[in-house]
């Protein structure tokens, strides 16, 4: 008895610990594909910030029933004047690539992506700066977790690096039902709670109560974790009150034809060109965006309810300048800092 009251009383004192991280490594993801390099204020935002890694977007693999699975999305990316830079190459996979398929093809998919990936990777940035690890990013569900898992597996034998994935909200809470992913640590995405067709008066990139229902109580997860945070913010266009377009760019001059109609809600009121779209008077819009305060309220519910490991990686999505430009740099020195304190 009075054996596993010590053990208690210890396993208590680590979680109370675990949750404090000693060393926040900053990083940002870079998810453009059309992007030839780092705009001045992109590099301006990582230089204040002290910021010194980059999961980069590589490519995406897409699956069709005719041409099996395939790359899309490549980045352009070149990076210059930069040699403190770590970039690791991180590559998002749909779910449909690992339904109906076998091992056969699992074994190709590791050595084409290992291959595109040390391809792309040729850059003379990467002499200087090796890679040492790459990052997959996948929706799985239960039906293609053994396919996912066997992949992850051959994806480490095969290019010899550091396998990272990121981890969504569901799989964290339920790894009984969902298992531990085969890779030496694991990102979790804190975003995408709600799907955003489906409920009109939450914001979909981040609901706190949503959060907490996932996050609802302290315990060490099998794996290292690492923590993804939203900083980005987007528009859902209904037209006709049928879901149309989502809008990334130019939201700043958008939003001065809209006119606020109800919590997260917004109508056009002038007809106007966004991007290759065309608003029209009368259409609706739902506009997510994040405060500062409602990210660092979320930096609260994960760590309390997260342990943590003395070192670890948080990430901001992403390193886009108009993103950003909701933010100030002591503001998104915040979101990285608040998880020491």
């Amino acid at each position: 008895m009075r054996k596993c009251l010590l053990f208690l009383f210890v396993s208590l004192i680590f979680l109370g610990c675990s949750n404090k991280v000693e060393n926040v490594e900053k990083s940002f993801y870079y998810w453009k594909s059309n992007s030839w390099e780092l705009s001045e204020q992109e590099r301006a935002t990582m230089h204040d910030l002290q910021v010194n890694k980059l999961y980069v977007k590589f490519f995406e693999v897409d699956y069709d029933e005719n041409y099996g699975d395939y790359p899309i999305s490549k980045t352009s990316l070149h990076i210059y004047g930069q040699d403190n830079l770590t970039i690791v190459p991180t590559v998002y996979i749909k779910n449909e690539v690992f339904k109906n398929t076998n091992a056969k093809k699992m074994d190709s998919l590791a050595d084409n992506i290992n291959f595109l990936i040390n391809k792309y990777a040729k850059d003379k940035f990467y002499q200087v700066n090796p890679v040492s690890e790459f990052q997959m990013d996948c929706d799985w569900t239960l039906s293609t977790k053994d396919n996912y898992f066997y992949f992850l597996k051959k994806l480490k034998q095969v290019s010899k690096k550091q396998i990272s994935c990121t981890l969504r909200l569901y799989p964290y809470k339920y790894p009984e039902k969902m298992g531990i992913p085969p890779v030496d640590k694991a990102t979790l995405m804190c975003y995408n709670l709600v799907n955003p067709l489906e409920n009109h008066s939450k914001n979909s990139i981040l609901d706190l109560k949503e959060l907490n229902l996932y996050l609802n109580k302290e315990r060490k997860y099998p794996l290292h974790l690492d923590i993804a945070l939203p900083t980005y913010s987007w528009m859902q266009v209904y037209q006709n009150n049928k879901f149309s377009k989502v809008i990334y760019d130019n939201q700043k001059e958008i939003l001065k034809s809209l006119k606020k109609i109800k919590p997260l809600w917004y109508e056009v009121t002038k007809d106007q060109i966004a991007g290759d779209f065309y608003l029209r008077v009368g259409d609706k819009i739902k506009y997510e965006v994040l405060t500062p305060e409602q990210i660092n309220q979320a930096i609260e519910i994960i760590k309390k309810n997260v342990v943590f490991d003395s070192e670890t990686t948080i990430t901001l999505f992403h390193l886009d300048e108009e993103q950003l430009s909701k933010y100030n740099d002591e503001a998104l020195s915040g979101f990285y800092s608040n998880f020491s304190k």
